[in-house]
């Protein structure tokens, strides 16, 4: 019998969406960089305006770690619910002083240093989340389907990438390009903000699932000796979500890359949102359900082999022909290589760590990663695009962080239950397995 503890879909979905909610919130940003550098980072030219505006959204990063140890500590303690309920007040009241800040041009130098305020609360919101939710999703999850449940913490940032791709491209339908430079990007912001009130109710209905827990919550003096004891998992999990970032980030950047590269129309270069969010999801949750049946490590290593052979080719083919067909194509075959590999990561690397350190490490050392990794990644390709003059400035810079993320994956630990376990009590369990 399985030993998952009791928790509804509906709690599940509440878990998922408010997650979704966040990250929406967050990487709304990426999406309108180029309207955000011109609103609060005039320069000289664009290409400095753009700098700036990458800039501050990699100010959100900064916050990231702390939010992990501090939120993530008072997951283990207190619980993942009040964790998450904070974290989702603090990012939903960061976002609305976003779409609220006025111009550099009505107040100048308050306007851009307001606005990197807002981002580090965002991240520090987002820091804590991680860890909470992704602790929440895999002790909600019946045994032989953790890793499906996992994946929902990255399937729930690809629906926000969605959302916001769908955002995107009504906004520049309905709106003529001045008007959407204008103000059209505050609507994005403001429809995060709405969402606060939904998402804070959906929250407090989730049942508690720290004291149904198999071991006991965090106590202050085992911290050391637990860590001590999952330095390996910590370690090569430090490495490979330092390459899911850059993945993640080198494919956000598809929007702004389409728009200042390819000089695609907004709406082309939205459209490769609603690509990667589509995807994105599809390939979260096919990869998540794939390991919990075969097993995590072919699942990662695999498909992530795949992408480091096709990878450069595939840019090559979008800025030779500069078509709408091969920036759909090749951005939808990429993301779909990389979520199916990192899909099965959140629960082996979750299923590694003891229970009363899972909340503050995972949540750590995701927020570590994404802190070096997320907050320059687009800063580096657009600069290194500068100065080398060469477009597939990308493509290398995501190989060569795929490449030393595959090793990492490969020397991960098989974690997945059905691996584990033992003669055909495992079939009768995955039968038996509770759906709610």
């Amino acid at each position: 019998m399985s030993d998952a503890p009791k928790i509804s879909r509906r709690h599940v979905a509440a878990a998922v969406i408010g997650n979704a909610l966040e990250f929406y919130d967050f990487v709304t940003y990426a999406f309108f960089a180029v309207q955000l550098g011109h609103t609060f980072f005039p320069a000289h030219d664009a290409y400095a305006s753009l700098m700036l505006s990458l800039g501050t959204f990699g100010a959100g990063f900064a916050m990231r770690p702390l939010g992990g140890v501090l939120l993530g500590r008072y997951a283990d303690k207190v619980g993942r619910r009040p964790a998450m309920l904070l974290s989702f007040a603090l990012m939903g009241g960061a976002i609305l002083a976003v779409a609220l800040i006025p111009s550099y041009a009505s107040i100048g130098v308050a306007a851009p240093l307001l606005v990197v305020l807002a981002r580090m609360v965002q991240g520090f919101a987002l820091g804590g989340e991680v860890g909470s939710s992704t602790a929440y999703l895999m002790e909600a999850a019946p045994l032989y389907q953790r890793g499906f449940y996992a994946a929902w913490q990255g399937g729930s940032q690809y629906m926000a990438s969605l959302f916001g791709g769908i955002v995107g491209v009504v906004l520049t339908q309905t709106l003529d390009p001045a008007s959407f430079a204008t103000y059209g990007w505050r609507i994005a912001f403001a429809i995060g903000a709405l969402a606060l009130p939904f998402g804070l109710y959906m929250r407090s209905k989730m049942p508690e699932t720290l004291h149904l827990s198999e071991g006991a919550p965090l106590q202050t003096g085992r911290t050391a000796e637990l860590l001590r004891g999952s330095t390996r998992p910590v370690v090569l999990g430090l490495i490979i979500l330092a390459s899911a970032t850059i993945f993640t980030y080198v494919t956000n950047y598809m929007t702004t890359f389409a728009e200042t590269v390819l000089h695609m129309s907004n709406t082309v270069a939205l459209s490769a949102t609603l690509v990667l969010g589509l995807c994105g999801i599809f390939g979260m949750q096919f990869g998540g359900w794939l390991s919990d049946r075969v097993g995590r490590w072919p699942v990662m290593v695999v498909p992530r082999a795949i992408y480091i052979v096709v990878c450069y080719p595939m840019y090559l083919w979008m800025v030779d022909t500069r078509s709408v067909v091969a920036l759909l194509v090749g951005t939808a075959f990429l993301q779909l290589l990389g979520t199916i590999s990192f899909a099965p990561f959140y629960a082996a690397l979750t299923e590694s760590l003891p229970k009363p350190i899972r909340g503050v490490v995972f949540g750590t050392i995701y927020a570590i990663s994404i802190a070096i990794f997320g907050g320059t990644t687009q800063v580096v390709i657009t600069w290194l695009m500068h100065i080398t003059g060469s477009p597939l400035a990308p493509a290398v810079y995501s190989l060569a962080s795929g490449v030393i993320g595959t090793i990492a994956m490969a020397l991960m630990a098989e974690t997945a239950p059905i691996k584990r376990a033992r003669g055909s009590q495992v079939a009768a369990d995955i039968a038996l397995a509770p759906a709610d």
